[in-house]
């Protein structure tokens, strides 16, 4: 970026919309995205429109106004809170003398930031293409952005200038069969971790709601974690050790925020397919913001978009140390006791500083187990590693160590059960032995 610019945010309150949004909310937001993108606001301004302008997107006069303060403020960027055609874009630009971008190209330039794998860099160039295809003209003018800027870095960079829709297809077509590639490398691992039954919980949230401090308190993963919007963006996998001794894998995935665009969230196709793998979902909403309802409801629609509503969901509500000073806290300010009795499985956490976190895992510990088969086996010692195995994939309750084997009493997963056949036995006082069938065979 060429110095700091100086952007202006521009907003429109339509009738009738949506109420969960307010425009002030949505302009506070998107001031926190151009400053997560390095630009500085001067300042904003919002008008109401029964519906858009289809030249202009706002009114001629909102238009006029904005051209005499750049003027007046030195301003080099206009941040438009809703997607722009290419052409409102172009006569934009034209009549304010100045770049102009929407909520769409700004979360790009964030995530052409942010976005350090492989996968990661292949999904942001595939979604920046995407949005660049139809902006494309033959003069070439409007693509002065593309020269630095917000708005402008991570993806296709400066040569845009000098191709065409042509070739820009076809850079869109070799992302996409890389992409592919990329998809069914994490198929593959998908279909290792269920042969080995290593289940996977997914966190999910909206953008800045404390998923990647949760991995981090939870396994130590070192994953970046600032208090900016897409402080991470590429996915990252650890192994934790829930309190029954099972091992199981946690995800973090990219945030959701609003009035993404589905083409956005369709190049990140290849990240999103690990939600559908997974056994168990934890939504970590930031409790303490003003918007948390909002917020979590938008996750709850992206969760829809992509049919994971079947998959079973534990909510994470985080960031209570900033709203209570005791813990556990013994009053919560109204919303959040609303937000609490609102979602199922709702757990209180502050995972900057550790806390609410075994909670957490027995509630995760607890999800998980209802997948498993109650067994009951006596092993013997020269198959120790088969215990070993019982510890990290499924749940033991009890081990007695007899003369020429230990008895254990737990559950497994079902595609487990084959290699303890011959093992088992049938206990009928116990609540696993109830639901065993046959005996012990060696």
């Amino acid at each position: 970026m060429r110095g700091v610019e100086r952007g202006f945010l521009v907003g429109v309150a339509r009738d009738g919309g949506d109420a969960d949004w307010p425009t002030e909310e949505s302009l506070n937001e998107l001031r926190q995205l151009a400053t997560t993108a390095g630009a500085t606001v001067v300042g904003q301004a919002s008008q109401r429109l029964r519906a858009p302008h289809p030249r202009t997107f706002i009114g001629a006069g909102k238009v006029a106004e904005l051209a005499r303060q750049r003027a007046e403020e030195g301003i080099d960027l206009y941040i438009f809170d809703d997607e722009l055609t290419p052409s409102q874009a172009r006569n934009l630009e034209s009549e304010l003398g100045a770049k102009v971008i929407d909520r769409t190209g700004l979360v790009l330039d964030i995530f052409g930031q942010r976005a350090r794998t492989y996968e990661g860099r292949l999904q942001v160039q595939l979604a920046q293409y995407d949005y660049l295809l139809p902006r494309l003209t033959g003069q070439w003018t409007h693509l002065s952005r593309q020269e630095g800027g917000v708005g402008a870095r991570g993806g296709p960079g400066e040569t845009q200038l000098e191709i065409d829709r042509r070739r820009v297809r076809s850079r869109i077509a070799d992302l996409k069969r890389d992409l592919d590639r990329v998809r069914q490398t994490r198929g593959l691992h998908r279909e290792r971790r269920a042969s080995q039954s290593v289940a996977m919980v997914s966190l999910v949230g909206y953008t800045n709601a404390g998923k990647s401090t949760l991995l981090n308190a939870l396994t130590g993963a070192g994953v970046l974690a600032e208090d900016k919007l897409f402080a991470t963006l590429d996915p990252t996998t650890r192994r934790v050790r829930l309190p029954s001794g099972r091992e199981v894998v946690f995800s973090d995935t990219v945030g959701f925020i609003q009035k993404l665009p589905s083409s956005v969230v369709a190049a990140f196709r290849a990240t999103l397919e690990e939600l559908g793998g997974a056994d168990l979902l934890v939504h970590v909403v930031d409790a303490s913001h003003s918007d948390a309802f909002a917020q979590a409801d938008e996750v709850d629609s992206v969760i829809a978009s992509l049919d994971l509503v079947e998959k079973p969901v534990i909510t994470a509500l985080n960031k209570i140390d900033r709203v209570a000073d005791d813990w556990p806290p013994q009053s919560l300010p109204e919303t959040i006791d609303r937000l609490r009795e609102s979602r199922d499985n709702a757990i209180l956490i502050a995972a900057a500083n550790g806390r609410g976190l075994d909670d957490l895992l027995l509630a995760v510990d607890r999800a998980l187990a209802e997948d498993l088969d109650a067994l009951v086996a006596d092993i013997p010692y020269v198959e120790g590693h088969l215990v070993n195995l019982w510890r990290t994939r499924g749940s033991i309750e009890t081990e007695e160590y007899q003369a020429d084997c230990v008895r254990v009493v737990g559950r497994l997963p079902r595609n487990l059960l084959h290699r303890f056949e011959r093992y088992r036995v049938r206990v009928p006082n116990t609540r696993a032995g109830r639901r065993g069938t046959g005996s012990r065979s060696r």
